[in-house]
């Protein structure tokens, strides 16, 4: 066969036709041909030259182009792609960062607020020390955008010591924009304290401790967080491992009054927090009201005889507000949870049976005359008693060679009486905040510890801390509580992609646990959005945005590089639009 020459003469043939088989099936079978098609006679013929069937789809793809007149080149030699950098992530924390205004809160534009916000959004998306940071720098379009993929650790801690010097005026505007009157008509603040743990051995700021960690050994920090009353963190102040909570609290009121300049606020801390000494400071102080609970030999007190907690007061709800002369100026909230009634009562009784239980190997040994040494009995009694704190509910009687163990039965009625409740008292008047209200406000300090668990575990790894000046360790903690305040914000926005609740049910009983809406559990059962998209966890989505990359593209040895994103999926689409911002090509 002679085939034209004529390359535009000849073109690719796709016919379809459809039978159906002896079991009634309709099948459909595709032809490719390649074909010439020529005139003969006045008449347009067509003759097939090839059957293009058995080849792949690219094949013939490229046949078909090149018959159309396309010029094909090898696609290495079409264009390169000189580099390709995760951008989605780092974007969306930055384009956060600048609706929130926090490049303008954190300081002049210049160099070291660019080194600065750097800090803060690495620590959003990608915790880690900062050498380690550093390196991570040139791995993104942050380090690309910021000119920071060769910085040195030295010019790190000097963006460091900047912030740190600001920290005050950064504060007292995140004060002026959550905790103003304006913002804020009840005027509550929240504060809690928590400790992290060291590595090294001679920072000042180190020492032992109550470890909330439960990183027993270990010298550590403390640090008190403040927040409004959603949980938006303000201000964070850093103290020696060693400090005791109602001094931190005195250094957060300090700083709520002298530093933003705020009167008449009330400030919310546990009962641990707020002391009766404290309380007794506050009210020589002035101008500052406070809500926290009583401690259980307080509250024993208001429901010994005769006193105003009776357990009638729950007979129709499960709470009830009174009044005692030891509290002049206070209103007394006492609230009866019978969900937690159950759970104490339930963990109390596991822990007397172990108690019973290795106590009653004690009395065996002495018994059968293998420990008959007085002092070595008080010692192992003293460790059993000791691991779970039931010692104040049995009657132990040792001497040499005898030791008699009987529960206090009385002692446990008494407290099991009291299980489940407690009471809260405040300065805040019933104009401010009614009884279901002040119950709500002081369950708003769950919203702290969250933020605790997002700063120390979740989202932002502060700990452990690695550093021996006590500046840069002040410095790394207020980048944390700065990325902590981004991530508040971002996780927020982003809840209709994650699995977080976004709308929780109001409880009629204040006192009730709280549930998860309806609608939140089904999300997290089907586990896509009310939009077919899929439903992430807030480090899984932002994992995900990590995806969407930028790629400097060269067409040619002396064309330009020209930086292109990758095709955005639904759900980065989707991520952007929350945060009503498109998608960036550059950081700045």
């Amino acid at each position: 066969m002679v085939m034209s020459t004529h390359r535009d003469a000849m073109h690719v043939a796709r016919n379809k036709r459809s039978y159906v088989t002896k079991s009634g099936e309709e099948r459909v079978y595709e032809s490719v041909l390649l074909r010439r098609t020529f005139r003969e006679g006045g008449k347009v013929r067509h003759e097939t030259l090839a059957n293009l069937k058995a080849l792949p789809d690219a094949a013939v793809a490229a046949i078909e182009a090149t018959l159309k007149g396309d010029t094909l080149v090898p696609a290495g030699q079409a264009v390169t792609i000189e580099r390709s950098l995760p951008h989605g992530h780092v974007a969306a924390v930055w384009a956060q960062a600048t609706a929130l205004g926090l490049p303008g809160m954190v300081g002049p534009a210049g160099r070291m607020r660019d080194v600065a916000m750097a800090l803060i959004t690495a620590r959003a998306v990608a915790p880690a020390s900062k050498l380690a940071t550093a390196a991570w720098f040139a791995d993104t379009t942050l380090g690309a955008d910021l000119d920071l993929a060769d910085i040195e650790t030295d010019e790190i801690y000097a963006a460091m010591d900047w912030l740190l010097a600001r920290q005050d005026r950064i504060e007292k505007r995140l004060a002026t924009t959550h905790l103003n009157p304006e913002v804020n008509p009840k005027r509550i603040a929240m504060f809690d304290l928590s400790s992290s743990w060291m590595t090294g051995r001679h920072c000042e700021l180190a020492a032992r401790g109550y470890s909330r960690d439960g990183k027993k050994g270990c010298e550590q920090i403390e640090y008190g967080l403040l927040t409004d009353p959603v949980g938006r963190p303000v201000a964070v102040r850093v103290f020696p491992g060693n400090t005791a909570d109602p001094t931190a609290f005195t250094h957060a009121v300090t700083a709520v009054r002298e530093t933003f300049g705020l009167s008449g606020m009330l400030m919310v801390g546990d009962r641990g927090m707020i002391t009766n000494a404290r309380i007794t400071a506050l009210k020589e102080l002035g101008g500052i009201g406070w809500l926290t609970a009583l401690r259980a030999p307080q509250i024993a007190a208001l429901a010994a005889d005769n006193g105003p907690l009776q357990m009638s007061l729950f007979d129709e709800q499960n709470f009830a507000e009174i009044t005692h002369p030891d509290y002049p100026g206070e209103r007394l909230i006492c609230c009866r949870n019978p969900a937690l009634a159950a759970e104490r009562a339930r963990k109390r009784n596991e822990l007397l049976d172990a108690t019973d239980t290795a106590l009653g190997a004690i009395v065996d040994a002495v018994a059968a005359g293998r420990l008959t040494d007085a002092g070595k009995i008080g010692i192992r009694v003293g460790k059993v008693v000791g691991k779970h704190k039931m010692g104040k509910h049995f009657q132990i009687t040792i001497t040499e060679g005898s030791i008699t163990v009987a529960r206090d039965e009385d002692h446990i009625a008494a407290e099991a009486a009291l299980d489940g409740i407690y009471t809260l008292r405040t300065t805040a008047t019933t104009e401010v905040l009614d009884t279901t209200a002040v119950i709500e406000t002081y369950k708003n300090l769950a919203h702290v510890e969250r933020d605790f668990r997002s700063l120390k575990a979740i989202d932002i790894d502060l700990r452990p801390i690695h550093h021996r000046l006590d500046d840069r360790v002040r410095a790394h903690v207020l980048i944390c509580m700065l990325a902590g305040y981004l991530t508040w914000h971002l996780r927020h926005a982003w809840a209709p992609l994650t699995y977080t609740d976004e709308h929780p049910p109001h409880r009629d009983d204040p006192v009730a646990p709280a549930h998860r809406s309806a609608a939140a559990t089904e999300k997290a059962a089907r586990k896509t959005t009310d939009g077919g998209l899929p439903v992430r966890s807030y480090q899984g989505l932002l994992t995900h945005l990590a995806t969407l990359t930028r790629n400097d593209l060269r067409y040619t040895d002396t064309s330009p590089t020209v930086a292109t994103l990758t095709v955005p999926t639904d759900t980065q689409r989707h991520a952007f639009d929350l945060l009503n911002t498109p998608i960036p090509v550059t950081l700045t």
